[in-house]
């Protein structure tokens, strides 16, 4: 009994797995961005891969009275190679692989399968809750010609999210005619009591401007599937920052001073298509 006690033993400290989520609660279609941590204990270089049609890595979510959720996609499992005693962290959101967007808490759980082993290793539980954020603002514009979706049209809404010690500025763009959220993600902080700033150029993307800190104004541009294409800081000098339209149609940030050093373009830290729910039609 002492001898299989001790294989049992080695064999269940194979592999570690750790699975952190960043917070506790999240907006509705908000990317839920899980850290999964394995670490290869097994005294030798390991090689996990998917076999038989089985995937090496893989979640268990669970949502209100316990009920399972089936996923709705799946995650790339490309094989990995992990050296003796090191350990390899991966980011995997699960918003689009599973349909976490209904108001509730949900309880999820990562597990490793080693086919050399021919055995299954698991992290953790871990819960996070799903709420909805207070609107503050909606529109609803159409998709131009030139983008070729003519027809369609697409909502833009702005929410603020209360958390412990800040209030977060949600953005979410989608179609309400066939069902499609095509991006959900914070801004940033905002401070709440002032309204933000909002405007459309002549493409119909949306421009924003809010107060981020005392003096101190955010600016953000997002595009009609949701992707956040500029951003910029500005602090309030001797004018405060707002939104003015050119004569060309294009909307810039009048007055202030831009800090060079926050401004971002299309593309840096900018949510990724991988962040949508599976059905988000891809950028023409």
């Amino acid at each position: 009994m002492l001898a299989l006690w001790f294989v049992a033993s080695s064999a269940s400290a194979q592999i570690q797995v750790e699975l952190k989520l960043p917070r506790l609660q999240y907006i509705a279609y908000e990317p839920v961005v899980a850290n999964l941590t394995i670490t290869n204990r097994a005294g030798r270089e390991v090689d996990l891969r998917s076999t038989g049609g089985q995937p090496w890595f893989s979640f268990e979510v669970n949502g209100n009275e316990n009920q399972s959720i089936a996923p709705v996609s799946t995650a790339v499992t490309e094989p990995l190679h992990i050296a003796a005693g090191k350990r390899v962290t991966r980011k995997i959101n699960l918003t689009p692989l599973f349909g976490v967007h209904d108001f509730g808490t949900y309880r999820v759980r990562a597990h490793i399968y080693f086919a050399d082993l021919n055995k299954f290793f698991y992290s953790q539980t871990k819960v996070f809750e799903i709420t909805d954020a207070r609107p503050i603002w909606q529109k609803t514009v159409g998709v131009p010609q030139q983008e070729g979706t003519a027809g369609n049209i697409r909502t833009y809404s702005l929410m603020t999210n209360r958390f412990p010690d800040h209030t977060s500025l949600y953005v979410r763009v989608e179609d309400k005619d066939s069902g499609v959220v095509y991006a959900t993600y914070s801004l940033g902080q905002v401070i709440a009591f002032d309204q933000p700033q909002t405007e459309f150029d002549r493409s119909n993307q949306l421009h924003v401007l809010y107060c981020a800190a005392p003096r101190t104004w955010a600016y953000a541009r997002v595009g009609l599937n949701g992707e956040l294409l500029s951003r910029a800081s500005f602090a309030e000098t001797k004018t405060r920052p707002r939104l003015v339209h050119a004569e060309d149609g294009l909307v810039r940030v009048a007055g202030g001073m831009m800090d060079t050093s926050m401004t971002q373009t299309a593309g840096e830290n900018a949510p990724k298509l991988s962040a949508r729910p599976p059905n988000a039609p891809k950028d023409n």
